[in-house]
């Protein structure tokens, strides 16, 4: 049997942008993704703490140590720049891979999305 677990978050960072007339994604700061274990194109969960909103979308790399963090395509309508996400990906792993496994959780500043 194999199980979806958490692989990675990142815990309450800041929208800096939403471009609705952009083909899809959410656009992460590179080095988020990196410390996340994140690849580009992969499927990410969006919880918006402001509204609270739920949605998935996939990981597209922004500029390294911008803090970016912008939603777009349709996605761009579920927040409003300033709000508060968490980014949640999952792996599927079988149960007693999933009892060892340890998830890469991050905590960035949350004024600037850095990883100060």
């Amino acid at each position: 049997m194999q199980i979806h677990v958490v692989k990675s978050k990142i815990h309450r960072v800041k929208v800096t942008g939403a471009d609705l007339n952009y083909i899809g994604s959410i656009t992460i700061d590179e080095d988020l993704m990196d410390a996340a274990n994140i690849v580009e194109g992969e499927k990410v969960q969006i919880v918006n703490n402001n509204n609270g909103e739920r949605l998935e979308t996939y990981a597209i790399p922004g500029p390294r140590n911008s803090g970016e963090i912008t939603l777009n395509g349709a996605a761009a309508r579920k927040v409003a720049k300033g709000d508060v996400l968490i980014l949640i990906t999952y792996a599927i792993m079988d149960i007693e891979e999933a009892k060892k496994f340890k998830p890469a959780i991050l905590f960035p500043n949350e004024e600037n999305n850095l990883l100060n």
